[in-house]
């Protein structure tokens, strides 16, 4: 019998906790080396290279560090920190553990990420009513099984219970009712809302939106023409309106790999060559998994860590590293490859299918100006396709 069925009389409102790790990877290697403890800890690359802060300690950002800072910058900032390579088995080790922990009170389990997690306890299997209870109990258990520390954020929500979880970091819990929620939310910044990064900030900004009680003004037709189909997901986030499940089985959206450089490439042969292999791996990838995906994205990160996309979709789909590579030059034209500094590059195909077409792969044969039999270089076929703007205005 499910837990559903032994409780039938719940009521309306659902109660979701967010377990959020406190400074996972540092605090898991501030756990196994006790001589880290108290100290600043960057988990990443080497500061005398070209490696980016993957995790750090609150010691560390208390001098202004932060994930995805190059570690240069983070050195500058405190040159008494400590930097350690990332362990992954390590820290996939310790979040099974925890994952562990978590499937022991509730079902409705969605992880985020090696480090956090959504859990649905509306019925849990101590039949506790009480979510902030659980919530306890699970940080308690997290810190007996790994010696680490959780914090915790307690709703009727996902969006206010991951809100609530960084409210009270480290090893803090915080519940938010529904009778709190939206005094909560007019209070706060707009940048904290899920969905507003530093673009649609910048664009709420412009229209005096700053916190939440400047959000709550807007009618929905007003940020639906803002801002499109999301306005009307802002307008129910500014009235603490989240009816998203807790899925515990996420099915995969996206397939790719992308490599970050140890120096700076600018040569347009270097970059088709890179991504030449990097359609390889990705075209590998569908092979094994014996399926494919309508839309092609280019990921390139230039020198100045500017991150740009170019995506292109296709009705019969990508298949095998030959579609991936069709499309490849006519994405790259769309960049500044050539021109800039290139740090980062990625491919990846989204918008699955969830199997190869009958009759095995098949190959749309497009008859582009940049394939020729004369001359086939990398450097020639860019200069094609710059001059073929119909093939790269479609591209944004």
């Amino acid at each position: 019998m499910s837990l559903q069925a032994k409780n039938p009389s719940l009521k309306s409102h659902r109660k979701i906790i967010h377990i959020d790790m406190d400074a996972f990877f540092a605090s898991v290697e501030q756990l196994d080396n006790p001589a880290l403890r108290g100290k600043p800890v960057i988990v990443g690359g080497a500061p005398q290279g070209r490696g980016v802060v993957a995790a750090c300690s609150y010691e560390a950002r208390a001098f202004g560090i932060h994930s995805a800072m190059p570690s240069a910058r983070a050195y500058t900032l405190c040159r008494h920190a400590v930097f350690v390579r990332p362990r992954k088995e390590r820290y996939q080790e310790v979040s099974h553990q925890i994952r562990a922990i978590f499937s022991r009170y509730s079902p409705l389990v969605e992880p985020l990420s090696i480090d956090e997690a959504f859990l649905d306890t509306t019925v849990n299997t101590l039949n506790n009513p009480s979510a902030t209870h659980v919530a306890q109990i699970i940080r308690g258990d997290i810190y007996r099984t790994t010696g680490l520390t959780a914090s915790a954020g307690v709703s009727y929500n996902k969006f206010l219970a991951k809100l609530a979880s960084d409210q009270d970091k480290p090893d803090g819990l915080t519940v938010i009712t529904p009778q709190k929620a939206r005094s909560f939310l007019r209070s706060l910044p707009i940048r904290r809302f899920y969905g507003v990064g530093k673009v649609t900030e910048q664009k709420m900004h412009g229209l005096g939106i700053r916190t939440g009680r400047d959000l709550e003004k807007f009618s929905q037709a007003a940020l639906t023409a803002a801002f499109g189909s999301s306005g009307c997901f802002f307008y129910d986030m500014a009235r603490g309106i989240d009816n998203r499940p807790v899925q515990p089985h996420q099915t995969r959206k996206s397939i790719g790999t992308e490599t970050t450089f140890q120096e700076d490439i600018y040569q347009l042969e270097e970059v088709l060559n890179i991504l030449q292999s990097l359609a390889n791996q990705v075209g590998n990838a569908l092979s094994r998994k014996k399926i494919g995906g309508r839309t092609l994205s280019l990921k390139v990160r230039y020198d100045d860590f500017t991150t740009i996309s170019r995506s292109c979709s296709k009705r019969a789909g990508f298949y095998s590293q030959h579609d991936i590579w069709q499309q490849v030059p006519p994405l790259v034209a769309a960049t500044e490859a050539g021109r800039r500094k290139i740090r980062l590059l990625g491919l990846t195909i989204s918008n699955l299918l969830d199997e190869i077409p009958p009759g095995g792969l098949r190959y749309e044969q497009l008859l582009l100006p940049f394939y020729s039999k004369e001359d086939n270089s990398p450097t020639t076929l860019i200069a094609k396709i710059r001059q073929a703007n119909n093939y790269v205005d479609c591209f944004g």
